[in-house]
């Protein structure tokens, strides 16, 4: 188990807006730390980042699923050091394809090359967990060796014994990966999980990484596999 007692702990109340960037190169410069919330459209991602931070207002909700078409961040403590990352919805969306496919390319850039990121909170409906868009996340985590942690959302739409059934099942599909992925119950409406999901930011904002002896390594690894090209990971 995790000693979390002297990790700092951060006041996710303090969350602001920041920016919001249609492609990885336009996101804010490489420093600090941030954790990047994804989901299916409709899986209740902004309504968690919205009670995390008891602040209704901060990330875009809509009845219309797949609106948040931007990656946006949010910083905490009135800086930048410290971000939570609103990620576009993906899955459900009534959009055409092309976007879809647009969307999907600017996810896989920013998962794959964001060297900031310190983990990724998957948002699954506990009614409708382990899509395929699920899956893709956890492939994409699984590639660049980032830790997923997942909210079953919605819980108060189950009874309580089920809910915690879903999440045993869940856990039991996925202990090949549990190095890597943990998995909660949380409902926005009953502010069920906030403190558990804010402890596992906790520890994941305050983990260094130290970003030359991950590039030394990386390179070591891709000329490894090919002295001519460099791995695609």
């Amino acid at each position: 188990m995790t000693d979390t007692s002297s990790i700092p702990t951060l006041n996710y109340q303090t969350a602001q807006y920041m920016i919001s960037a249609p492609t990885l190169a336009q996101c804010p410069p490489e420093i600090g730390a941030e954790v990047a919330f994804a989901g299916r459209s409709n899986a209740g991602k902004s309504s968690s980042i919205n009670t995390l931070t008891n602040n209704s207002r901060l990330a875009r909700t809509s009845k219309t699923p797949g609106r948040t078409q931007l990656i946006n961040f949010f910083g905490l403590h009135n800086g930048t050091d410290q971000r939570l990352v609103d990620l576009p919805g993906y899955g459900f969306a009534k959009v055409p394809e092309k976007v879809k496919l647009e969307w999907q390319k600017h996810l896989s850039e920013y998962l794959l090359h964001r060297e900031s990121l310190r983990g990724i909170v998957l948002v699954m409906d506990i009614r409708h967990p382990l899509t395929e868009f699920d899956q893709m996340m956890l492939q994409w985590a699984d590639e660049v060796n980032k830790p997923v942690h997942i909210l079953l959302t919605k819980a108060d739409k189950m009874k309580r014994g089920a809910a915690k059934n879903e999440l045993f099942r869940i856990r039991d599909t996925l202990k090949e990966w549990a190095d890597l992925v943990s998995i909660q119950i949380f409902s926005s409406l009953k502010k069920d999980g906030v403190q558990e999901l804010r402890q596992k930011l906790d520890m994941w904002m305050a983990d260094p990484v130290d970003h030359e002896i991950e590039a030394v390594s990386s390179e070591e690894s891709s000329e490894a596999i090919s002295p001519e090209k460099p791995s695609e990971a």
